[in-house]
This record gives structure tokens, C-alpha cells and sequence, in this order.
């Protein structure tokens, strides 16, 4: 079969293979995160208030992505370990980022809260 349609469809399921393997490069696995914030990480869920309302991991803190600049002094000291995670791993892997280009040197991606197990 030679469907532009077939095609199409392959190539967006192959995108969409390439960018969850990508995404979770840079993440650590469930027990890695556990481990750390047994030993005292911070456990930061950057997901918004509601949905932080509507179920969140045990211990963890809600600083919404979208607040997480402007509130990042509440995070330090800046060598504190601290675990990210939201709904999906998008926004932990942009609160990564965002902790790490405002000088927090111990910032680890969870990505989704789903991966605690």
C-alpha cells in the first residue's frame, strides 16, 4: 500500500517515538527519585494549583512551572538535591531548566508523577 495517509501516520507515530525517548534521557528512574528525597530532596510538583488540588505525590511542594522564576528563592539553598515532576514530563523537564540557568546545582527530572510507582 502506498498511502500518503499510511505515511503520514507512520512518520507522526516515529516523531512521536523519538520525542518520549528524548524526553526521557535526561530523566532518572522512580527509584533514584525516591531515593534522593528520602535522603531530604525537595520533591517539587510544577503543575498547576488545581491539578497539584486534585492528587500530588506524598511530601511534595507545589511551585507551578509558570511561577517557578519568580519564586525559586523559596527552593534554596541552591545546592539543595530537588526532584521536578507534573502530569506529563513537558513542564518538569522546562522546570529543569529553569532552576538550573537560575543556579540550582542539584536538580533532577522525575518527569511524570505516574513514573513514582
Amino acid at each position: 500500500m502506498n498511502s500518503p495517509l499510511l505515511y503520514a501516520i507512520l512518520g507522526a507515530i516515529l516523531a512521536w517515538v523519538a520525542m518520549r525517548l528524548m524526553m526521557r534521557r535526561n530523566q532518572i528512574k522512580p527509584e533514584e527519585a525516591q531515593r534522593l528525597v528520602s535522603e531530604g530532596a525537595l520533591l517539587v510538583d510544577v503543575r498547576t494549583t488545581t491539578e497539584f488540588g486534585s492528587g500530588h505525590l506524598p511530601g511534595a511542594i507545589n511551585v507551578p512551572l509558570q511561577d517557578l522564576a519568580k519564586r525559586s528563592v523559596e527552593l534554596e539553598p541552591k545546592d539543595q538535591p530537588i526532584v521536578v515532576y507534573c502530569a506529563s514530563g513537558m513542564r518538569s523537564r522546562g522546570a529543569r531548566r529553569v532552576l538550573q540557568q537560575a543556579g540550582f546545582t542539584a536538580v533532577s527530572d522525575l518527569g511524570a508523577a505516574s513514573r513514582w510507582r
